[in-house]
């Protein structure tokens, strides 16, 4: 149990990689924080293809060095709210979790299909879709204290298309107290990763993220349906069946170290 939760949060994270809220703005956004023009990385590398002079290619490789140590600020930002917030959960609901499992369960996988609900039909209803944004957030002399500022506010500020995940992520979390730090460190890890990706190899990235653009109206009903699943599996207590998956197994033992 506790393993799938941890393997269904990191895949949690993934997804909200890939939300129509966060996908499209990605290379603009990552560009922003290292105080690099989407225009001036890709000059960079259309220049270094047509001269081979020593002076183009080392500015380009300190554009891109740039990018990538302000994305992992950013992604150590949000990771440490998420860990913070795991500790949180383990701390206070721990002792409570052990008399009330049942009932955590229960009222988790309530929520976690209303979650689904809820994303199915905010493709219909356009008044679902407000979102929170922080637009108050301070620039520093040093953009990688900027970049940690920023992801620790990134993970209070989740758009609607974010929100039912990582809300589904706590309310899963919740439901086993006692991998509430792991679940959400997961999560954190299962987003980070295509951060730093896409920080390393930004302007081959930002062409990919061009051409998935179109295929993202189907991200909402897919992964609504996915948590309107999730959220039955956790109500009938029969989320272990997640790990009966080879390919489950495989990441599970992976993170064992077996």
């Amino acid at each position: 149990m506790v393993e799938a939760n941890i393997l269904v949060s990191a895949l949690a994270g993934t997804g909200s990689f890939f939300s129509p809220c966060i996908l499209p703005i990605l290379p603009a956004f990552i560009s922003y924080l290292s105080g690099t023009t989407i225009n001036e990385v890709q000059n960079s590398e259309t220049n270094n293809n047509n001269n081979s002079k020593g002076h183009t290619l080392t500015i380009r490789k300190s554009t891109r060095l740039n990018i990538f140590l302000n994305t992992v600020y950013f992604v150590l930002g949000f990771s440490l709210i998420f860990a913070v917030l795991g500790v949180i959960l383990n701390s206070v609901l721990s002792t409570i979790g052990i008399g009330f499992q049942s009932t955590l369960q229960s009222i988790g996988g309530i929520v976690i299909v209303t979650f689904g609900a809820y994303l199915i039909l905010s493709t219909k209803l356009r008044t679902l879709n407000f979102e929170k944004k922080m637009t108050k957030i301070p620039r520093f002399k040093t953009s990688y204290i900027t970049s940690f500022v920023f992801g620790a506010a990134f993970a209070a500020g989740w758009t609607p298309c974010v929100g039912p995940i990582l809300g589904s992520t706590f309310t899963l979390a919740a439901t086993a107290p006692g991998a509430a730090y792991n679940s959400l460190l997961a999560y954190a890890i299962g987003l980070g990763i295509p951060f730093l990706i896409t920080g390393a190899f930004f302007s081959q990235a930002t062409g990919i993220i061009q051409k998935m653009v179109k295929y993202l109206k189907y991200f909402n009903p897919v992964m609504g349906v996915l948590l309107i699943v999730l959220g039955i599996l956790v109500f009938s207590n029969q989320l272990s069946l997640l790990g009966n998956f080879p390919l489950a197994n495989e990441l599970i033992n992976f993170e064992r170290g077996i």
